[in-house]
């Protein structure tokens, strides 16, 4: 094969890659009723301020599946870390021992599961018109370059093939999210 055809394939592939790794990183803060130290990872601490990632500011952890804990590296941060979560609207409710910032993850109710579901739904389309752009550029390229008829349809077919595969690797990503979700 070409090498500008080569060149084209991998670079339609790294782009679908992206698609999904955008799609894993977005499945991680969707919750699924266990806690997750990734669901305080939008939060932003007024850090004598400004604002800053939870994380840089306090240890997150997760002593339990219904439980979020967050320690503070300057106990006189417990107040603002709590007012960040508060305000956060992630439905938290948080609790100030003098040491810690705990949260107890509420069980999700059956409506709130199916929002869920279907915020996984928008978040796996989404990737997946990640995956056609890819397509789409891949194909653009190609019919630019100077090729046999014969070399470029069979580019095609194989640029068709790789979004075959990756709107697999999508479907299939979404359904063990949701499985995940609706599971009690």
């Amino acid at each position: 094969m070409n090498e500008e055809i080569t060149f084209i394939l991998d670079s339609a592939k790294e782009g679908m890659e992206g698609a999904m790794a955008h799609l894993e990183k977005m499945f991680i803060k969707i919750r699924a009723g266990k806690a997750n130290p990734v669901m305080l990872s939008s939060v932003m601490v007024d850090y004598y301020g400004s604002p800053t990632p939870l994380a840089q500011v306090a240890n997150v952890g997760t002593p339990d599946a219904r439980t979020i804990t967050v320690q503070p590296w300057e106990k006189k941060l417990l107040h603002e870390i709590e007012k960040a979560i508060m305000n956060s609207n992630l439905g938290f409710n948080p609790m100030n021992n003098g040491d810690m910032v705990i949260i107890n993850v509420p069980p999700l109710t059956e409506e709130r599961r199916r929002d869920l579901v279907k915020q996984a739904k928008a978040e796996a389309e989404d990737a997946k018109i990640g995956v056609r752009n890819a397509r789409q550029e891949a194909n653009k390229e190609l019919r630019s370059i100077e090729v046999s008829e014969d070399l470029q349809k069979s580019a095609e077919a194989d640029v068709q093939e790789l979004t075959n595969k990756y709107i697999k690797k999508i479907d299939a990503h979404l359904e063990l999210k949701e499985v995940e979700i609706m599971k009690i």
